[in-house]
């Protein structure tokens, strides 16, 4: 199953979905289910929770096929992504705030750096899983394999100086998951409508 989407194929998804057409669900299920279920058990830390998160993203996409705009959201993959870190995030928070006061456990300060490592945490995941398989192989050469730049050009086939490029620009994208603060919840979904 490939990663990228082209545009033409979100816009026909979301005129699909637009119609009513169930297959069209489906469809969108089986290609994005498993990023949405990965970010709500990486934010949440809980297999239910995720299951229902998942759920509730996909109802919300199927109710709301217009709420998706391509100017503004870029890719469908982006956005489905972007509302399975929103929605997950404001779970974490409500659920912590809920112990918090039921049972005193924790701080709101504590609640909410945990929200933020949660939620870099899913950023990062995802931008991994986005990025060109080029800057994906270098980085998971240099730090799962442990290889420095001269070895994983050797095992890519490109010059030093391209997969230095490669692993400063995959560095660069992975640093963006720390400076984005972490989302509410998308209008009409885990919570009151906007």
């Amino acid at each position: 199953m490939p990663k990228d989407t082209p545009p033409r194929w979100d816009r026909r998804m979301q005129q699909r979905l637009a119609r009513g057409e169930a297959a069209a669900l489906g469809e969108l299920y089986d290609r994005f289910a498993s990023l949405v279920h990965n970010t709500a058990r990486r934010v949440l830390e809980d297999q239910e929770a995720a299951d229902q998160v998942t759920r509730e993203v996909f109802g919300y996409v199927w109710e709301n096929p217009d709420a998706y705009d391509p100017r503004k959201e870029g890719s469908l993959r982006a956005w489905i992504a972007r509302l399975a870190r929103r929605q997950s995030v404001y779970r974490l928070r409500q659920s912590g705030v809920r112990a918090i006061a039921e049972g005193g456990q924790g701080s709101a300060e504590e609640l909410e750096q945990r929200v933020r490592r949660a939620s870099a945490a899913a950023r990062a995941d995802y931008i991994v899983t986005a990025m060109p398989a080029p800057l994906r192989t270098a980085l998971e050469l240099a730090y799962f394999q442990r290889r420095d730049y001269r070895q994983a050009a050797a095992q890519l086939g490109v010059t030093e100086d391209e997969a230095r490029r490669r692993l400063r620009l995959g560095l660069q994208l992975l640093a963006t998951a720390h400076t984005r603060p972490p989302d509410g919840p998308p209008p009409g979904l885990g919570g009151p409508p906007l």
